[in-house]
């Protein structure tokens, strides 16, 4: 990259956090229904109601997380992070930012930091979690996202992020134990108690 191209860059980027905190900034002025989640993807706001089973395979991978890690680790649910592309503010269901992770002179944290996303299908927001999320999180080179599916009984694991893209995933049904041991969380989750839609 050039110098020019390099200032390019940032200034987008600096233009899309604008907007996103605009955009941000009015949604938590509207009156959202409890227990719904807001994000925007690719300039388009989504609310999602989370489900109890949609919960119940949250609580699950992030004890998980607690367990290896210890109750001091850095793992968020829907909590913003700005991902690369266009106006993209996910709130990933679960986020494992690395221990260094520090919040940017805006108070937001950073993509760069992220090391581990998992999301758990919801029906009206599946196209975003296999689609332009999954895209997002291989040009921010997340080393490790795991999407699983209630309706479909599966997880699906995408490891080493190349050129915007993951390779093709590991389809685990629930029941089996996620072998993710040689990854950034190094652990075996169980999927036998997660529940299906």
């Amino acid at each position: 990259m050039t110098v020019l191209e390099d200032r390019i860059e940032m200034a987008d980027a600096d233009a899309n956090t604008e907007r996103l905190d605009k955009w941000f900034e009015l949604l938590e002025r509207m009156p959202v229904p409890e227990g719904y989640r807001v994000e925007i993807v690719g300039g388009n706001v989504h609310m999602t109601p989370q489900r109890d089973t949609h919960w119940e395979i949250i609580r699950r991978i992030v004890r998980a997380l607690e367990d290896r890690f210890g109750m001091d680790v850095k793992v968020f649910s829907d909590v913003r992070i700005d991902f690369p592309g266009f106006e993209n503010g996910f709130c990933p269901d679960i986020a494992l930012l690395r221990d260094s992770a520090k919040k940017d002179d805006k108070g937001h944290w950073r993509y760069q930091d992220v090391e581990f996303v998992a999301e758990v299908i919801s029906k009206g927001t599946a196209a975003n979690d296999y689609g332009p999320k999954m895209t997002a999180y291989a040009e921010a080179e997340v080393p490790l996202y795991v999407v699983a599916d209630p309706y479909q009984g599966r997880c699906h694991i995408y490891t080493d992020p190349k050129d915007g893209d993951y390779a093709e995933p590991t389809r685990v049904d629930f029941g089996t134990d996620l072998d993710l041991t040689g990854t950034v969380v190094d652990l075996v989750l169980k999927t036998d108690e997660f529940p299906r839609d």
